[in-house]
């Protein structure tokens, strides 16, 4: 029973989690600039253009196959577990390596995680946008210590706490 109780607390919290994000999804506002393109027109005025898209084909997502789990730990008592599932952002061909040496970078990404849980990073509004763009910067380097640059970016796909 003492084995079962855990798992049974972070599958009610994962659904939990899910359902409460879904059902309270603010809009947010992207504070990221677009970037423009001045040049010459066919008839000498001066135009802004939009930038080319990114295109999707440039890059796949190897999404890590078992959550992270986190405990928080306050006075000596684990207060709450964070529950995150990630994904890395490689060129495309590339997933197949993430997948061969996953045991390394779960390792790394672990150990990252434990540290951000330590310094109070999951504490409070944890989900806010400098905590998520800090912790997102800590895995992209622990990842980058992996795989160099065929690691692009670490997505957050999912994130929980649980009350313990």
């Amino acid at each position: 029973m003492k084995k079962i109780l855990p798992i049974l607390i972070a599958l009610i919290g994962t659904g939990t989690g899910v359902g409460a994000g879904f059902f309270n999804k603010s809009n947010q506002v992207s504070n990221e600039a677009t970037e423009y393109a001045c040049g010459p027109s066919s008839d000498g005025d001066l135009v802004m253009e939009e930038p080319d898209s990114v295109d999707s084909s440039d890059f796949e997502y190897a999404k890590l196959n078992n959550q992270f789990v986190v405990p928080v730990v306050t006075d000596g008592r684990v207060q709450n577990l964070v529950i995150l599932t990630l994904s890395i952002e490689v060129a495309p061909g590339e997933k197949e390596t993430v997948y061969q040496r996953e045991p390394k970078l779960r390792d790394a990404f672990i150990q990252t995680l434990f540290n951000h849980a330590n310094i109070g990073g999951f504490a409070g509004e944890f989900t806010n946008s400098n905590t998520m763009d800090i912790l997102r910067h800590e895995l992209l380097v622990s990842a980058k210590d992996v795989f160099g640059n065929l690691a692009k970016d670490v997505l957050i796909i999912e994130i929980m706490r649980q009350d313990v």
